[in-house]
């Protein structure tokens, strides 16, 4: 059960209160678990950013992230890019973040400018942002999170500020503009949108400008709590951290009413009461979220009919077809939630479940480990609290994740479809499965980052690659890499599979053995490919993608001359299920340290025999049959 100090960091949260009790959350957040993701984050201010940190990390902490922070000396964010400062460069950052705000634009125009000199000193404003970007980009190949800009506390020129072109706020939407419009364009870069969450909070209690002129805040000391839990979804978000499914109760939850007792025509939903109204905003709502890659699922307590007649309510925005699982039965909600999971063949930490009954909620907390549990509020703040929790940052959005609930439904046709067959491999046939494995693309890029630092249960190494080391690899001859594609008569599975090895020599073994990656390698001498990552998706679980991947692998191997592939497995909280998937592979297990870190050799033989059976391979050359 989640303990109750660690509530007191979920939204809707007390700022001032999560301010006070900073040391005693952060002890218990250490304590509570022991698989914390290091990541080191650099902190780049242009303004006073210590309280920032210090509450930042609670936040992290609680996402399962342990930073290790550096931060800028007061103002010298661009200065510490631009003239290389050593200690930025030794520290290596996983993630820059560039606080920045308008108190930092020093080319403002002025009422008297012309309209030519505006657009000067918006290039000039800009210019000093890109370059330090591409800077970045250049020397440290990691994210960057860059704050946009917040709407000044005053209006020179009233209403008509946004108007002319010489008004702060038509400069401050221009310049953002500008910003996104960079995001578009580069990978790895994301905005921190403080110009919404400074009109949320409240601008004029944001921007009180006691806080800059005492102590250089950029917003109020109370709004810091705001500002860091903003920041610190997208900084899981980067790193794979989000929510992945929605689960949610029925009665007085997406509508008004209990179906069972009112029946269906009787529910509130709809147009004609404000309540309703509310209801159905909701429902829409929470039918978006599919767009977005969210999974959805029913647990209710229920008769199944019953609840399938309330979807089917002709009022109703969200239909029986939205859900992936509908889970309608009188059984505890907890087990219910535990078999989402299982069913969807994902953590309970990747769920999110909603129900308007607090001691439901009580008991899936208690019971479902890691689940996370919002207290929602009343019907008309139930999308506020969803939202602002950050469960779904969006930071990067691929046809995968759009297309999410259609291949786990499809999953759930190919299970109907297995319960046809006694024999598993005639099933597997019975899916005409193809696949594509290739050495990675362009177009996949960012897809390849987002599985390695999202998949958990079915990778053996759980390393952590940025799409700009995605790329670097691809461009790389010592590295070989492959990524997969699964697509069968239900439907496409896209990207699922993830392997990139490095060419080496044996003696690389013991650094690889440690967690560590060698240095430069010697080409001329590679005979070894150890394998960095193998990772794939737990929705093609026991469908041979692993022995095709693996065919794949041994086949790049063969036409560089490497006979031997070294394979490494680290454990984790949530990995054990691929402990000894290296030994399903052929492998043969030649070390094992006090941690569980385990060594495997494959020494491939001359009459190497296909693994892959029932899968038909497309490669960058050829088709290869199954």
């Amino acid at each position: 059960m989640r303990g109750e100090l660690m509530r007191e960091l979920e939204y809707p949260f007390d700022g001032e209160l999560i301010l006070k009790k900073s040391k005693k959350l952060k002890r218990a957040l250490s304590e509570e678990r022991s698989d914390f993701l290091e990541k080191r984050i650099a902190v780049l201010g242009g303004s006073t950013t210590h309280d920032i940190i210090r509450i930042l990390e609670l936040f992290l902490l609680d996402q399962g992230i342990r930073p290790v922070f550096y931060e800028s000396e007061y103002a010298q964010y661009w200065q510490d890019v631009m003239f290389d400062n050593p200690e930025l460069l030794s520290f290596a950052p996983d993630l820059i973040f560039i606080h920045t705000s308008s108190r930092n634009i020093t080319a403002w125009p002025s009422v008297s400018d012309a309209s030519e000199r505006v657009e000067e000193l918006l290039s000039e404003q800009y210019a000093h942002f890109q370059v330090m970007w591409d800077k970045i980009a250049q020397v440290y190949h990691c994210p960057v999170i860059q704050n946009n800009f917040e709407y000044p506390f005053y209006r020179l020129l009233g209403n008509q500020e946004g108007v002319f072109p010489q008004g702060r706020i038509s400069f401050i939407n221009r310049l953002n503009e500008k910003f996104y419009q960079y995001a578009r364009e580069h990978g790895n870069f994301y905005i921190h949108d403080i110009q919404y969450l400074s009109a949320s909070y409240g601008l004029d209690r944001w921007a009180d400008p006691l806080y800059w002129h005492m102590y250089k805040y950029a917003c109020c000391m109370q709004a810091i709590p705001v500002f860091s839990h903003n920041l610190a979804n997208i900084i899981k978000s980067v790193f794979g951290r989000n929510k992945k499914a929605l689960v949610l109760d029925l009665d007085n939850t997406l509508w008004g009413g209990v179906v069972g007792d009112d029946g269906p025509e009787n529910l509130e939903i709809g147009q004609e009461t404000p309540m309703g109204q509310v209801y159905s905003e909701f429902q829409g709502y929470v039918k978006a979220q599919k767009e977005i890659g969210v999974m959805l699922a029913v647990n209710s307590k229920n008769e199944h009919e019953n609840a399938i007649a309330g979807l089917n309510h002709p009022e109703g925005v969200i239909k029986p077809e939205d859900f992936v699982l509908i889970k309608a039965n009188w059984e505890p909600k907890s087990e219910n939630t535990g078999a989402i999971a299982r069913e969807l063949n994902i953590l309970p930490d990747s769920l999110v479940f909603v129900d308007d009954n607090p001691a439901e909620r009580e008991i899936v907390s208690a019971q479902t480990a890691g689940t996370a549990v919002p207290e929602i509020g009343t019907p008309e703040q139930y999308i506020r609290v969803l939202d602002h929790s950050g469960f779904f940052e969006v930071t990067s959005l691929s046809e995968d994740d759009r297309k999410r609930s259609e291949m786990y439904q499809a999953n759930m046709a190919r299970k109907v479809q297995q319960e046809r067959f006694a024999d598993y491999r005639e099933y597997l046939l019975s899916l005409e499965m193809q696949g594509t494995i290739r050495s990675f693309e362009a177009v996949y890029m960012a897809r390849i980052a987002q599985l390695t630092n999202k998949s958990n249960q079915f990778n053996l190494t759980t390393r952590r690659f940025t799409q700009a080391q995605i790329e670097s690899f691809a461009a790389d001859e010592t590295y070989i890499t492959r990524y997969g594609k699964l697509a069968d008569r239900f439907g496409d599975n896209g990207v699922v599979s993830v392997v990139i090895g490095r060419k080496g020599t044996m003696a690389d073994t013991d650094i690889y053995r440690r967690g560590e990656t060698p240095g430069a390698a010697d080409g001329a001498a590679a005979d070894v490919l150890h394998l960095e990552l193998w990772l794939m998706s737990c929705r093609v679980l026991k469908r041979d993608m692993e022995a095709a991947m693996m065919d794949s692998v041994v086949e790049a191997c063969l036409d560089c001359g490497i006979k031997t592939i070294m394979g490494y497995y680290y454990p984790t909280a949530k990995n054990a299920m691929v402990k000894a998937f290296y030994q399903t592979m052929g492998f043969e297990k030649t070390e094992e340290t006090d941690t569980g870190v385990t060594v495997w050799r494959y020494e491939i033989p001359a009459d190497y025999e296909k693994k892959n059976t029932v899968i038909s391979v497309k490669s960058t050359s050829k088709d290869v049959p199954p």
